[in-house]
């Protein structure tokens, strides 16, 4: 994949939720971690984080939005439910990113928003849990700039080289 991210989380309030995070940031190859306004213990958040992502992502706590500093060239882009969010599948991911998640229980910060180059939208009918927000936003930021074959045009996958729909796969086997 292409460039590099980093995630980030304001105002978390559950150490599990954060942990997942993390987690799964580290899983999918960020390059740091970040926090604003989080009330957490963090070694309590370590419990839930079973990749140990503490010890192989830098990670960064700021007090507030003004604080946060990022690496050169970095866009920050807001996960967030606003009317005027871009929807997820029709977003053009940069190469340098930064992604924050907002609160369990609330929306990212006015002030956070602000600082957004982007703001993005999961289209989904109501609010997923952070961890998954975090997940699905990864794993289309993986599909969009990883170098990935086409999608076969039937249901399947790719054998030898050729699309072949999966009835007719295990026929042959």
């Amino acid at each position: 994949m292409r460039g590099f991210f980093g995630v980030g989380a304001e105002g978390i309030s559950k150490g599990a939720n954060l942990g997942s995070l993390v987690r799964t940031a580290h899983a999918f190859g960020g390059s740091f971690f970040f926090t604003l306004g989080t009330p957490l213990d963090l070694d309590g958040v370590r419990a839930s984080d079973t990749s140990d992502a503490f010890d192989h992502l830098p990670f960064y706590d700021f007090r507030t939005p003004d604080d946060m500093i990022l690496p050169a060239g970095v866009e920050l882009v807001g996960v967030e439910l606003t009317p005027d969010a871009i929807d997820l599948p029709s977003f053009r991911h940069p190469a340098r990113a930064a992604y924050i998640l907002g609160p369990e229980m609330g929306s990212l910060s006015p002030a956070m928003q602000e600082r957004c180059a982007f703001i993005v939208k999961i289209p989904t009918k109501f609010c997923v849990n952070v961890g998954v927000a975090g997940a699905v936003v990864l794993y289309d930021r993986m599909l969009s700039l990883g170098r990935f074959a086409a999608r076969p045009v039937c249901a399947g996958g790719p054998v030898d080289g050729m699309p072949t729909p999966l009835w007719q796969a295990r026929r042959k086997a």
